[in-house]
């Protein structure tokens, strides 16, 4: 579904809990219910569904059904029934890397080994648990404010917003593909030049904690350019279209030239030393740039590479 374009004339002054906006032109003839979805990207179609059913989202100050077509003009308001965000994860005083913060935004470089978000065996000691403390405001936003993440074996820059209007504001960045995600990665073998890896990405078939290329997953685009080539591997900056897990990981491994010390999709032991030594997948989230939700001025920030991949550099170039 393509994203609404937004404006600072999205929404009207109203309290933390309480969004107006009007339905574009655009979604005429959509399903109430779909247009929702587009409206507010940071909340679930099936939270969105139940508070229209409840009143707590009204069009034009009445009720509306899920499946109400819209004319494009109507008011909507939504407002979230108290304590509707409130979390069960717990703060905890880990440290940040902060880069930048203001009222609207944080931008994080993460170390590696940070899980981003809860889950299954991570239900704490997450980046969220240290958001949680560091700015207790978070508990009233969806996700503490993450709106895209990366995984816990990779270094770098990812974006946090600190209230809702900001994370519906990055959450269409996202979706418009206008936020700029450069990765650098160290890759097994020589690639010869860049290119562009589109292929679709979703669960493999019969391993369900890993991701694979399959013909019915959802789109899925990384350019890649050559930086450094070495002996048995090469340096690559990757640059994402589309956000999907394990994204990179999964492509440049589809193309045969998966991360240096990713065991998930790579060789465990490619007879380098050097390359097998290294404890992680080489991957570093090096540069992001958006529009801020507020000002909506460019932004952007680098992050220099860590220790650790900066010294997996320094020897594979001493051994040219």
């Amino acid at each position: 579904m393509k994203a609404l374009e937004s404006s600072a004339g999205d929404y009207s002054p109203c309290p933390q809990d309480a969004r107006r906006v009007q339905i574009p032109v655009a979604c005429a003839g959509q399903r109430m219910d779909a247009v929702l979805a587009q409206l507010f990207p940071e909340l679930s179609r099936s939270r969105l569904a139940t508070w229209l059913k409840a009143g707590h989202i009204t069009v034009d100050g009445a009720a509306a059904t899920p499946s109400r077509k819209a004319w494009g003009g109507e008011a909507v308001e939504l407002r979230a029934p108290r304590g509707a965000f409130e979390t069960e994860d717990q703060a905890e005083d880990i440290g940040l890397n902060i880069v930048f913060e203001d009222e609207a935004i944080i931008v994080i470089d993460k170390q590696a080994g940070l899980v981003v978000h809860p889950g299954s065996g991570n239900r704490d000691g997450t980046m969220l648990n240290a958001l949680l403390h560091h700015a207790p405001q978070l508990a009233e936003v969806p996700r503490a404010g993450i709106v895209h993440r990366i995984d816990k074996d990779t270094s770098g820059l990812l974006v946090v917003a600190k209230t809702l209007e900001a994370q519906t504001d990055l959450v269409r960045q996202l979706q418009a593909r206008s936020v700029k995600r450069h990765y650098l990665a160290v890759v097994q073998g020589l690639v010869r030049e860049g290119g562009l890896v589109e292929a679709n990405i979703g669960r493999h078939p019969t391993q369900r904690t890993r991701m694979a290329v399959v013909p019915g997953g959802r789109e899925a685009r990384t350019h890649y350019a050559v930086k450094e080539r070495f002996d048995k591997s090469t340096l690559i900056e990757c640059k994402l279209d589309t956000g999907r897990t394990h994204q990179i990981r999964v492509h440049m491994a589809s193309i045969n030239h998966p991360l240096v010390g990713d065991a998930t999709y790579g060789k465990r032991k490619t007879g380098d030393a050097v390359l097998d030594a290294f404890p992680r997948q080489a991957l570093h989230a090096w540069q992001l740039g958006l529009l801020h939700p507020q000002s909506h001025e460019p932004m952007q920030w680098e992050s220099p590479l860590p220790d650790d991949f900066a010294q997996l550099l320094q020897t594979l170039r001493g051994q040219q």
